[in-house]
């Protein structure tokens, strides 16, 4: 199953302005971006414990000062699950009263469905209790609305616009991991094409890479075509730490496989070398030491594993 929650929650840490800018410009005219946006997430863990959280959603608690002074806090729901959610409204109503209730905040809510329903646009919750009523409305952004404006996406300068691509894409080859190897190497093409510096297409290229996640087959071919596309670029950012530390999990590979059978050994050192070339890309992006070759090499396939989670999941924090 796809992977959306993680590289949606990056996404909002590391674009959140260009987030604000592409999907809800009216608000985004209203923020001072000159003062750094502050994400409270420990006090959304304050009003929604973890056991309340779906394994689809990602929430943001983000507070904003505004071109008039005054501080405000956004409550920024994104539901990247693919059905609807029967008490989506009413959860979205029980955490804007929480953080009124509990911090004395004003609060905007904003949802982003990332389903594949046209028809499922929650915008509201209402209670009616004989004589008294009470009605929460928020906006909302759908995704699939983007689905018609793919040109626009891939025109603009907004590396949002390429976050959502990657997003819809991604659900448009579920289950089909060819036309996704084609989708991603499109989206990479175009990242090239639209001349931004080499720190920012790595950034959405992380982004694009983790959203939509090949089986290990087919990201063997799509790191061959992204060789390629970097040649016909003569330009390295993206392939070169990888493809050492891939060679070299081959040349492993290829002295195990005097063990253990020559096919099994290369399966083996490929994936280390995967691994290990992720796990560099990722030290690199965070400013860590990176680690040697050889050193992450010499490791299980588990242990590479889990540091590359870890490493992952430090992205993720703001």
């Amino acid at each position: 199953m796809t992977d959306y929650d993680h590289p949606w929650k990056e996404a909002l840490d590391v674009l959140f302005e260009s987030f604000v800018e592409f999907c809800v410009p009216d608000l985004y005219a209203r923020v001072d971006w000159t003062t750094p946006v502050k994400m409270l997430d420990k006090e959304f863990q304050q009003i929604a414990p973890v056991s309340e959280i779906g394994t689809r959603s990602v929430d943001k608690l983000v507070e904003v000062r505004l071109v008039s002074g005054d501080f405000e806090w956004l409550l920024i729901h994104v539901e990247v699950q693919s059905q609807p959610v029967a008490d989506f409204a009413r959860r979205m109503f029980t955490y804007f009263y929480r953080i009124v209730d509990k911090y004395n905040k004003r609060v905007m809510s904003l949802a982003v469905l990332g389903d594949l329903d046209p028809n499922w646009r929650p915008s509201g919750y209402r209670l009616d209790t004989f004589d008294c009523s009470m009605e929460f409305k928020f906006p909302v952004v759908k995704l699939l609305d983007f689905e018609s404006r793919q040109e626009e996406l891939e025109q603009s300068a907004n590396p949002f616009a390429v976050v959502i691509l990657a997003h819809l894409m991604a659900q448009r080859s579920a289950g089909r991991p060819n036309d996704r190897l084609q989708y991603k190497a499109q989206l990479i093409r175009q990242l090239y094409q639209r001349g931004w510096d080499a720190e920012r297409i790595r950034g959405v290229f992380r982004l694009i890479d983790w959203m939509m996640d090949l089986p290990r087959d087919i990201e063997i071919k799509f790191r061959q075509e992204l060789e390629r596309i970097e040649e016909e670029h003569q330009v390295a950012y993206l392939t070169s730490i990888e493809r050492l530390a891939r060679e070299e999990g081959l040349k492993e590979g290829l002295g195990q496989g005097i063990a253990t059978g020559l096919d099994q050994g290369l399966e083996i050192g490929g994936e280390r070398g995967i691994f290990a070339g992720k796990i560099q890309l990722l030290e690199q992006m965070l400013g860590e030491p990176e680690t040697a070759s050889d050193a992450l090499l010499g490791q299980d396939v588990e242990t590479l594993r889990q540091r590359l989670e870890t490493l992952q999941k430090r992205m993720t924090k703001p």
